[in-house]
């Protein structure tokens, strides 16, 4: 694979991403095959609807997207990215970190992978509660603590 497909492929992958705050779905189609493969956070699903989805996600708008690190080998392009999400009932912002591999041919899209901090963004936007999380049940007493952790 030549330097100019490369270049191709980084140029699709950030057009993609473009569409996270443009919504510009005839774009999306242009980029993303119809028959996607999709992989992460535990599940595989398939099709191009399920792309549509989360770039519309009605009643959040992304604010600002900025690109991390990009890196090209072949048919896969690798990007970190941070987005900046509004939630449009409250006006909260909060930032979300990405890191994802896609795939490509035919300047299209055809698979990726990827994770996201989708528990900070719902923290950030008022929709989980901003305290840790405890993974025991909830004792009482001043050895709760040591109840919790000798499990």
């Amino acid at each position: 694979m030549g330097v100019d497909e490369r270049e191709r492929n980084v140029e699709v992958v950030r057009r993609y991403l473009r569409t996270f705050v443009t919504k510009d779905m005839a774009e999306l189609r242009e980029v993303v095959a119809e028959d996607v493969r999709i992989y992460g956070s535990g599940t595989a699903v398939q099709g191009r609807h399920h792309v549509e989805g989360a770039v519309s996600s009605p009643g959040l708008t992304v604010l600002d997207q900025r690109i991390v690190e990009l890196l090209a080998v072949d048919d896969r392009v690798v990007v970190s990215f941070a987005q900046t999400y509004r939630r449009d009932a409250t006006g909260a912002t909060t930032v979300q970190s990405a890191c994802k591999m896609y795939r490509l041919a035919g300047g299209r899209i055809v698979q990726f992978w990827g994770e996201q901090d989708t528990y900070g963004l719902l923290r950030g936007l008022g929709l989980l509660p901003d305290e840790p999380i405890t993974f025991c049940r909830p004792a009482v007493g001043a050895d709760s603590i040591a109840r919790c952790t000798a499990r």
